[in-house]
């Protein structure tokens, strides 16, 4: 008989060398993120913000995109998106004064 039969094992233990193999046959999901933006595949929270903020633009709640765009300057700075923002509140703030 092998050493390594599961009959010798405890019943508690038995279940051990499936989830030894599941888990060494699990596809790794963690520790390759690309630098690069347009691989990602799910949006961050600064492209979430960013996306908000035109939906509230387009709606037409003004207050609500340069409040959405504050919060994503103030929170995420190193943003992809945080860049964007902050030149589209500026601008805008241009506008503002220029009225």
């Amino acid at each position: 008989m092998c050493p390594l039969s599961p009959r010798m094992l405890p019943p508690v233990f038995r279940p051990v060398p499936l989830l030894l193999l599941l888990v060494a046959l699990a596809p790794m999901q963690c520790g390759n993120k690309s630098q690069d933006p347009s691989l990602q595949r799910e949006d961050t929270p600064g492209d979430a913000l960013y996306t908000l903020a035109q939906d509230f633009r387009a709606k037409g709640n003004d207050a609500a995109y340069r409040d959405t765009l504050r919060y994503l300057v103030k929170q995420y700075p190193s943003s992809r998106r945080a860049l964007a923002a902050k030149s589209e509140l500026e601008s805008d703030a241009a506008v503002e004064a220029g009225n």
